[in-house]
């Protein structure tokens, strides 16, 4: 009886064996298959991890690239305009002028013509006779500057032969504003007498202003823009100014907007500010008429308001040159 429960416990013991054998084997195929899964993610990982690396080390180098092509192009702006203001300069800094300059004989033959379509585009010409002064000049440079817009200043003689003048006007030529010409005298009498133009004594009387501002701004500065005092539409027989003009490549610009600051009954600045607005309805080419001369403080006061609607009506600010 005794061996019969020995055999039985053997075969017990074998059977046990062989079931837990045949687990393990049925065990091997799961492991190895988890085994060649992480190989197969692990190779994943790898691949997108050089995959990814390529892919920075292009964008790295098309980076550099366009970083150098940039770099080479702004030298080659740079020494372009080292050049240009080594010789002569019209009207405004070279760097400005590319930027925000007009030919402003298109800008005459617009006017002439009352064509102020202008292609569709909306361009502002903040333009400021009679300075420069020591009181509002500094303060219009201000808000320009504060805008980031330019503006052109038409100056005259007069004003410019007061003590500290010439600083302001080179403060203005400093910022990057154009700087027309406005007469010496601003006498009305002298250049038009009996209302009509007196070419010699304009022409003596537009020289003698042009040496001043060259006095100021160095001998190869020079200015092609003019604006007859009183607007050249004003007055009688002006065709020889014309003639004069052409010849020498130079443009005469009156305007077609105003804020009203030297006609009639003294304003507010808001009341300025709606007159300019209101004179520019319906323009897309604007030459806007102020002054920054003494006596103008509400003028001053107006602009910054000025330039903000321009902006919003989505004009671009430019300088005749």
């Amino acid at each position: 009886m005794e061996v019969v429960m020995r055999d039985k416990k053997r075969r017990n013991v074998n059977i046990d064996f062989e079931s837990s054998d045949k687990k393990h084997k049925r065990r091997k195929p799961r492991k190895r298959k988890s085994r060649n899964l992480k190989k197969i993610l692990l190779l994943l990982i790898i691949a997108v991890s050089v995959a990814g690396s390529i892919k920075i080390g292009l964008s790295y180098k098309r980076d550099r690239q366009a970083l150098q092509a940039r770099n080479e192009q702004k030298r080659a702006l740079d020494r372009e305009l080292d050049q240009e203001e080594k010789g002569p300069v019209v009207g405004q800094r070279a760097k400005e002028k590319k930027l925000y300059g007009v030919d402003a004989q298109k800008v005459w033959n617009s006017l002439n013509a009352y064509d102020y379509e202008n292609g569709g585009k909306k361009e502002v010409f903040l333009t400021f006779d009679d300075g420069p002064s020591l009181t509002n000049t500094p303060n219009v440079l201000k808000i320009l500057k504060d805008n980031d817009v330019k503006g052109t200043f038409f100056v005259i003689g007069k004003s410019l032969r007061m003590n500290g003048a010439p600083q302001i006007l080179k403060d203005e030529y400093d910022a990057g504003m154009a700087i027309a010409n406005h007469s010496y005298s601003h006498d009305y009498k002298h250049l038009y007498p009996g209302r009509v133009l007196n070419l010699d004594n304009f022409t003596s009387d537009f020289k003698k202003n042009d040496e001043l501002i060259s006095d100021a701004l160095g001998k190869n500065f020079k200015t092609r823009v003019i604006r007859c005092p009183g607007g050249q539409i004003s007055w009688q027989k002006t065709e020889p100014l014309n003639n004069y003009l052409i010849k020498n490549n130079m443009a005469s610009i009156d305007w077609n907007a105003l804020n009203s600051d030297a006609e009639g009954p003294k304003k507010n600045a808001d009341q300025l500010y709606e007159l300019a607005v209101k004179s520019s309805q319906g323009k897309n080419l604007v030459v806007l008429l102020m002054h920054d001369t003494y006596g103008k403080e509400e003028t001053v006061k107006a602009l910054d308001k000025i330039i903000k609607y321009y902006k919003s009506q989505g004009y671009q600010f430019k300088t005749l040159v």
